[in-house]
């Protein structure tokens, strides 16, 4: 008999094997894509297609400013990357092509 890990289901309620769970979350998984029309993926490097003033930095980056290691969030349309200057940066994938 195979054990299997546990893991309780916050949004069912339900206590799941993790196999299952883990299955159910990549059935669930919307796929993001950048300006071009490319799959982005955690840790991917993107270069900015236009400049964007930055709110609260007083500060512009520049069209093809590369941003590393970037992060997926549950919005397919935002990014969260840090860049040199800026901590805590969130982009929109409108502005960003896959390097």
């Amino acid at each position: 008999m195979a054990d299997d890990d546990y893991v309780y289901d916050e949004a069912t309620g339900e206590w799941l094997p993790a196999s299952q769970l883990a299955a159910r979350a990549a059935a669930g998984r919307v796929e993001v894509r950048d300006a071009s029309g490319n799959p982005l993926a955690d840790g991917d490097s993107v270069v900015l297609v236009k400049d964007l003033k930055v709110k609260g930095a007083g500060q512009t980056l520049k069209q093809g400013t590369v941003i590393r290691s970037i992060r997926l969030t549950d919005n397919p349309q935002e990014i969260d990357c840090r860049h040199e200057a800026i901590r805590g940066l969130v982009l929109r994938t409108e502005f960003v092509r896959k390097r």
